[in-house]
């Protein structure tokens, strides 16, 4: 039989009650670990990407950004948003301790504006989408770039982990 150590408590959300707080503490987690991605990193590094491929890591940052607020303020309260190409592929202007720092507030905008808003309420686009599959697709779509992160972060110098 093998010896194999035990594993250190995970830390993932713990269970809760309250559907939004754990879909809240889901997102939040995803977006800690793609942060994490982001440290030690210059400039430079944050913006590599694998032979030109994939999207570099304050891309993902930048992305998941626009991401939260074409979905709470374009699609669930009405605002006028749009998606640029551009948003992958972020201009100089825009500093890795920039992309973190307006991720961060988004988020809490994002958490603000689903802790006003009733789980049930509907989109303004028409879709039937209620603020319950938002959160769970922003999940979906944080998790779908953190494990992108993952895989660039890994290449550009071979860091691992959650």
């Amino acid at each position: 039989m093998l010896d194999v150590p035990e594993l250190p408590e995970s830390p993932d959300p713990p269970p809760m009650d309250d559907e939004r707080e754990l879909m809240l503490a889901w997102l939040d987690h995803l977006r800690t670990s793609i942060l994490r991605k982001l440290e030690d990193l210059s400039e430079e590094q944050a913006r590599w990407t694998p032979d030109g491929a994939l999207i570099s890591l304050i891309g993902v940052v930048n992305h998941l950004t626009h991401v939260e607020w074409r979905w709470l303020d374009g699609k669930m309260l009405g605002a006028e948003v749009s998606l640029s190409e551009a948003e992958f592929h972020p201009q100089p202007e825009l500093t890795v301790p920039a992309a973190a720092a307006r991720y961060r507030a988004r988020a809490a905008t994002t958490e603000e504006a689903a802790r006003s808003l009733p789980l049930t309420q509907r989109c303004t686009d028409g879709s039937g989408r209620d603020l319950r599959w938002v959160l769970l697709h922003l999940i979906e779509e944080t998790a779908r770039h953190a494990g992108h992160a993952d895989a660039t972060r890994e290449l550009l110098d071979g860091t691992t982990g959650r």
